[in-house]
């Protein structure tokens, strides 16, 4: 009897066509081990986005089949759909925060799916939730923010609130969306350290970047889409000049995240 077991998310044949008949996605096959950091990459309008959001229902699919921890995700609706969405948590470009709320309440939402009715309503969370909140806020370093508005805060701050947010889901993997897209190059580097500290600690991450710098430091697998198409799968060091080319273009240069 083999003693393999099934890969966190298994992907088959993905595929996303709008009603304007554009095709976002083209048949994509792709399988992801738990532990792995899997940086998708390629230029704006390669389908990057759209994958992503497949992969936890956000945007259907209209081809293919998604299975995420045994569970096919493509079939799943209502509440199953929302216990697959707690499972793999979801951190945004422009890091969806409530602005006007302090830092601990945007973390505190991350653990809606299993709070009671009154909770939701009136914000009386458990010890035990406030303790877990103050503890994610404690390993993204921002351990003294936690009564500031989220508004207050930079940019990488808030980025690493929405961290903090995803953590208290107690997600499987955590799917990230351009996560350093609007940041600068010092605190890009510092997001992308925490999220790679939470892979070391056996957590999966899925996240789009633009920058193959930042995929090559932090990723252990690089997926290259182009047209809606995999291009290439393999781990960073294997993308030499002339792939580079073949995903980006042939007058494209590379730029370094310093």
């Amino acid at each position: 009897m083999s003693t393999t077991s099934a890969p966190l998310l298994s992907i088959q044949g993905l595929e996303k066509a709008y009603p304007n008949g554009f095709q976002a996605l083209r048949g994509i096959d792709l399988d992801i081990e738990a532990g792995e950091f899997v940086v998708i990459i390629g230029l704006s309008g390669a389908g990057k986005s759209t994958f992503i959001r497949c992969i936890n229902r956000l945007i259907d699919p209209t081809g293919g089949t998604i299975r995420f921890d045994g569970h096919d995700v493509t079939t799943c609706r209502g509440a199953e759909l929302r216990a697959l969405r707690r499972d793999m948590a979801m951190i945004f470009q422009q890091f969806n925060l409530v602005k006007r709320a302090t830092v601990e309440t945007n973390v505190l939402t991350g653990a809606l799916e299993r709070a009671s009715t009154l909770t939701s309503l009136l914000g009386f969370w458990p010890r035990a939730e406030r303790e877990a909140a103050r503890g994610y806020l404690e390993l993204v370093g921002l351990p003294g923010e936690i009564r500031r508005r989220a508004d207050a805060l930079s940019g990488g701050q808030q980025q690493r609130v929405a961290i903090a947010r995803a953590l208290m889901q107690r997600p499987k993997m955590i799917l990230a969306d351009e996560p350093v897209a609007s940041l600068d190059p010092a605190t890009s580097h510092s997001v992308m350290k925490y999220l790679k500290q939470l892979q070391e600690d056996g957590l999966t991450i899925v996240a789009n970047l633009h920058f193959l710098s930042l995929a090559r430091e932090y990723g252990t697998r690089v997926v290259a889409l182009k047209d809606g198409r995999k291009v290439f799968d393999g781990p960073p060091t294997e993308i030499t000049d002339a792939k580079f080319q073949e995903i980006y273009g042939e007058d494209a240069m590379e730029v370094e995240i310093r």
